[in-house]
Parts: structure tokens; sequence; C-alpha cells
């Protein structure tokens, strides 16, 4: 009977061990996509709100946080700039190794001027662009970002049907994460969190 009693200890003791040992799964508040589906970081140059021409080489080792969008945007735009200004100030120091990029769909009206306003308005560290006709159709067109624009009124004012997507990048420039203007700011810097930490270990094991 004891012999029994401690070969069930025993194989209770192993099996709590071996659950131990597996790899702890990751929570994503976002959607993880993994980076062969989603294209690589990867834009024409264009003007940004500091009045410069950006290119995606530029951004390689930080997170990159990438939104579709235009300034005259009544709710869908200034809710998920909030958000990730919001998720910028939750992540604390690691917040320098983010970068936010809004890509306007509405060059007409959103010069590099108009776009380093609004950017700022939400974080000091955002970055606008804002391209030709032709440049936005191919960057919007990359990342699947469909936008059409409605007929203006007297005043000229039209609004801007567009996909709200928030595609989020790793160091290494690989598309990993998709979110939309409903995730919260919680959720976008946990998971930013991760890829940082992520990418923190696969460059120290590098290293031993």
């Amino acid at each position: 009977m004891v012999a029994f009693k401690w070969m069930l200890m025993s194989a209770l003791v192993l099996a709590f061990s071996g659950c131990a040992q597996q790899p702890h799964e990751q929570k994503w508040a976002m959607d993880y996509i993994g980076p062969k589906i989603m294209q690589p970081l990867q834009f024409t140059d264009m003007a940004s709100s500091s009045g410069k021409l950006e290119s995606s080489k530029d951004f390689l080792g930080k997170v990159v946080v990438l939104y579709f969008g235009y300034t005259h945007c009544p709710d869908v735009c200034p809710t998920t700039m909030a958000h990730l200004a919001r998720a910028e100030q939750l992540l604390g120091p690691q917040g320098k190794d983010v970068q936010v990029i809004f890509v306007t769909v509405d060059p007409k009206r959103d010069t590099p001027k108009v776009l380093d306003a609004y950017v700022h308005a939400f974080m000091s560290s955002a970055i606008g662009l804002s391209g030709t006709v032709a440049q936005t159709k191919t960057l919007a067109g990359r990342y699947h970002v469909s936008y059409s624009y409605g007929k203006p009124d007297a005043h000229g004012n039209y609004v801007v049907n567009h996909s709200a997507a928030i595609y989020v990048f790793g160091p290494h420039g690989n598309g990993r994460l998709i979110g939309t203007e409903l995730t919260s700011p919680e959720g976008i810097a946990h998971d930013v969190h991760q890829l940082l930490a992520d990418a923190h270990k696969s460059w120290w094991q590098k290293l031993v």
C-alpha cells in the first residue's frame, strides 16, 4: 500500500513537472499574423510631417505601428490615435522604441504641415506621411487598405471611407500583428512589449 502511494505521488509530481516545462503560450490582444503573411514594412519615399522624405529603412530596430487615415476623420482616426498615444505612455521607457506612422489617404487636404499639427496633437514622436495620389494608392495596395471619397458638399468638404486596421511591424520590419480601433491601449502596449522582449531575447541569444 505504501509502495502504491509512493508510485502515485511520483506520477503526480512528474505530471505537474511536465506541465511546468511546457512553453508558455503568448496571449496577444491583436491578431497574430506572422512575418510571412503581411508584407514587410516598405513604402516609396514620401514627405513626412517633418518635411523630409522618409524611408522604411529608417525605422529598422523599432516596433512600427502603421495606420492609414485622414485628418478630417470625425471618429475612428482620432480614437485610434488616442489609443496609440495612451499605449505609448503605458510602455514607459520602452515607448522610445516604438514609432507610430500615420499615412493619409487624403493627400489633397493633408499636406505635411497639416499632418504635423494633427499627429503631434496626440504624441510628439508620431510621424505623418503624405504622398502623391499614385504613391498613396501604391502603399495602400501593399497592405490591402481600401478607401474611397464621398461627394463634396457645397463647401467642398467630403468624407473618406477607409480601412481602419492597425499594422504592427517587428524590429526587423516584418509584419507581426494587426488590430483595430477597438483594440484597447492596454492590449496594444502588452503586445508591443512582447515584440520588444522577443527581439531583445533573440539578440541576446546570438551573443551567447
